[in-house]
């Protein structure tokens, strides 16, 4: 085999992320993970080892809600790997409560969308030291269901929500990824590096640990033999090694078929995109997290 590829997976110690992981390893790719916990890493760690003895697998640490920690993660990085093939933004919550960071930003916003963003962002120079790369967002159906969309205020919208009431918010976090997926391939044409989202479907995985009843939900779940996270596996590791997705870019395409999906409105208006793309920049700009 020629020069192993390198994939940069964010929430790789849970749910699909782990699961995509142990999958790329089988198939030869070199990990690049990061983590919060090292006890989490190390579990994950040896999964992988046992699946693919051979596998290289680095760990970084960090907070991904803090956005400090995801330029400095993105930075060690970029400094270790000069090329890296894939990144894949996977990590994401849905809070089931309202939670304002450290750094004052609503937390399913700076985890689900200002993270990758910035990301991104900090690794472009190792992505296009690859000649041919993929960005692949995790972004979800839930985007439907995304209440009213208002920029910039929506990136810094702190109001307090009710359990029912997170679900709207969550949605839009997905609707924003679609979005930006979007207005990222069209900055980065010419690069050689494609940029596509995927819903992964439902699946059974850690994103609901919040609920009271999630562990007793998810044995009926896969007892009935739905959310089977395999599926949103399949689909994320589609995305990563078919040659037909790093032909296309700024696509967004769904678990089972791989077929495209129109997003819903306004996730397909390149107007909106660009403002997004614009208020995202200019307030990570004004709070010190780009260069």
């Amino acid at each position: 085999m020629s020069e192993k590829s390198t994939v940069v997976i964010t929430g790789a110690t849970s749910g699909l992320g782990q699961l995509v992981a142990i999958e790329l390893a089988k198939r030869g790719f070199d990990l690049v993970l990061t983590a919060r916990s090292k006890a989490r890493a190390d579990a994950t760690r040896k999964m992988i080892i046992e699946h693919s003895p051979s596998t290289k697998v680095d760990f970084f640490f960090g907070d991904l809600s803090l956005m400090k920690d995801v330029k400095r993660v993105g930075q060690e990085i970029a400094d270790v790997y000069p090329k890296i093939d894939v990144l894949l933004n996977n990590a994401g919550i849905h809070a089931f409560e309202p939670r304002t960071t450290s750094e004052g930003f609503p937390e399913m916003i700076a985890i689900n969308y200002l993270a990758p963003w910035l990301l991104t962002h900090t690794l472009r120079p190792s992505l296009q030291n690859a000649g041919k790369a993929r960005v692949v967002n995790v972004a979800s159906e839930a985007s439907r269901n995304h209440g009213v969309l208002k920029l910039p205020e929506d990136l810094t919208d702190t109001t307090p929500f009710t359990a029912r009431g997170s679900s709207p918010i969550y949605g839009k976090t997905k609707l924003l990824n679609i979005m930006f997926t979007a207005e990222l391939a069209r900055q980065w044409t010419g690069t050689g590096i494609s940029v596509n989202a995927l819903n992964p479907g439902f699946n059974v995985t850690g994103l609901g640990r919040e609920l009271k009843f999630a562990s007793i939900i998810e044995r009926i779940l896969k007892f009935l033999h739905l959310g089977d996270p395999r599926r949103g596996t399949d689909i994320i590791t589609r995305l990563i090694v078919e040659p037909k997705y790093q032909e296309v870019t700024g696509g967004y395409f769904n678990v089972g078929t791989g077929n495209p999906i129109t997003p819903v409105a306004p996730g397909g208006d390149s107007e909106m995109q660009k403002k997004l793309w614009e208020a995202t920049q200019e307030l990570l700009e004004q709070r010190g997290y780009l260069d």
